[in-house]
This record gives structure tokens, sequence and C-alpha cells, in this order.
């Protein structure tokens, strides 16, 4: 890279804005072990008995759950030390975005959620993101929705995940492939047969059609299971949560070659 940018080499990077960097010959792996440590002894979750998932999947919360207020300002420190998590932990992006719905009125029911989040990471701390060396430079892209998946207003909820390979100054002449599990939409799409049956579609959504005539992007059918995105619109049950887990590059430092140690 220094033939290409200005800069001084300082020798290997370990730390940086609190985050933890640990490289190997084929690995560079980021982790906020020491900050998610220091979050579960300020709430008193030291010695707590860690959980495998970081919400229960069958369970929804809504705004009136029926049960009493909470303390709104340790609510709020909780839930932002977990968006901060985030950075290197994208395991816990829906939680932590779920839970800042209710910044303004946390209930108990509320408050124990965030409390089992941070049980999950008291048994995730060595974990953290993987990116792999000599990967090309290929923009790839995963969408998915929850449909109607809010209590309150029945809205859903939608996530993307994008992986770039790690080799600098290669040009990617293709379109952006985004995969998707809904052949419906790919369908809506790619043929024009079903104009006539979509026209009650703005046209200010039509751009999605467009990037495609244009060869900006291209979407790929991807088998439910493997749609990494899942994992960002919706609590899991605990294989489908591992598993997901696993493709979104989220990994624990010991499995990693090379014996990292964090």
């Amino acid at each position: 890279m220094m033939k290409h940018y200005e800069m001084t080499d300082l020798g290997l990077l370990y730390h940086f804005l609190g985050m933890g960097v640990v490289q190997t010959n084929k690995h560079i792996f980021l982790h906020q072990k020491k900050y998610a440590t220091k979050v579960i002894e300020k709430f008193g979750l030291k010695s707590c008995k860690y959980v495998v998932t970081p919400l229960v999947a069958s369970e929804r919360l809504c705004k009136e759950d029926g049960s009493e207020m909470a303390d709104m300002s340790e609510y709020r420190q909780i839930v932002g030390s977990l968006l901060y998590l985030t950075a290197t932990r994208p395991d816990i992006m829906f939680a932590s975005s779920l839970l800042a719905r209710f910044m303004h009125n946390p209930t108990r029911k509320h408050m124990g959620t965030t409390k089992r989040v941070l049980r999950y990471i008291q048994g995730t701390l060595d974990y953290g993101i993987e990116f792999k060396k000599g990967k090309a430079a290929t923009l790839i892209g995963y969408c998915d929705s929850d449909w109607a998946g809010s209590e309150d207003d029945r809205k859903s909820t939608s996530g993307y995940a994008f992986t770039l390979g790690s080799d600098f100054g290669e040009e990617q002449v293709e379109g952006t492939p985004i995969l998707c599990d809904n052949t419906s939409a790919i369908a809506m799409e790619k043929n024009p047969v079903f104009h006539q049956k979509s026209r009650h579609i703005s046209i200010k959504f039509h751009f999605i059609q467009e990037a495609i005539q244009a060869k900006e992007i291209e979407l790929i059918y991807c088998k439910t299971e493997d749609q990494i995105a899942d994992i960002l619109t919706k609590a899991l049950s605990k294989d489908r949560f591992v598993h997901l887990r696993d493709l979104l590059g989220v990994k624990l430092a010991r499995g990693l070659e090379g014996s990292v140690d964090v």
C-alpha cells in the first residue's frame, strides 16, 4: 500500500479506537473484549450465567407490555454500550437496534432483555469479526426483511450485509450481486410481464429495476437458510443464529488459524 499512498510504517496495529487488532498470516481479527468486559462489570453481571443467543426467538417486545417502568438512565447507558459493541459484533445488531426503540419509556421487561444481551456477550467475550486476507475485491450484498415484525406498528424490519474482498486496486466491472431469498421480488424486477400487476407501486420505487437494467446490480436467489441478513432482522433459534453468525464473519479468536490470542 505504501506504493500507492503516502504513509509511515509504525509496525503492526494492536489497538484502534478501543478495538483490539490481531493479525496472522491469513487473517485480521478485530475485537472489543476489553470494552465488553468493562461494560459487563459496570452493570453488575461479571459472574452471571451466560446464554447462547442474545434474544429469545419466541419473545416479542412492544412499547406497552404491562410491566413497571425501568430506570431510564441505566437503560440508555446499556443500550448505548451495546450499540458501540456492534462495531465488531454485528451479531448483536438486531437486538441492540430493537432495544433502542424503547429508549424513552423502557419497562422492566425491556431492561431484562438488555441484561440478557449482556449475558450473551459474557459468554462470547473472545468473539470478534474476522477478515480473511487474499480475497478478490468483489462487492456482494445480502438483503432480507422481517415482514410486519413490529408489534407496535406492524412495520417490517429490513437488514442488509455487504462484503468486500481484501485486495486493493481491483476494478469491479460487473453489477454488484444482491442475494435475496424472495423469488417473487426477483421475478418482479427482472420480468416485464409483472409490470401490469404492480402498477400500484409508485414509480419512485422502480430505481431497483433501473439499476438492474443499467447492470449496476444483479439480483440472485439465495436459499433462506444461507441468507446472512436474516440475523439482522429478527430473533432466531440457537442453531440458525450460530450458523448465520459464522457466515457473517463473527468468530471465536482461538478458532482462527495462527493461534490468535486476545
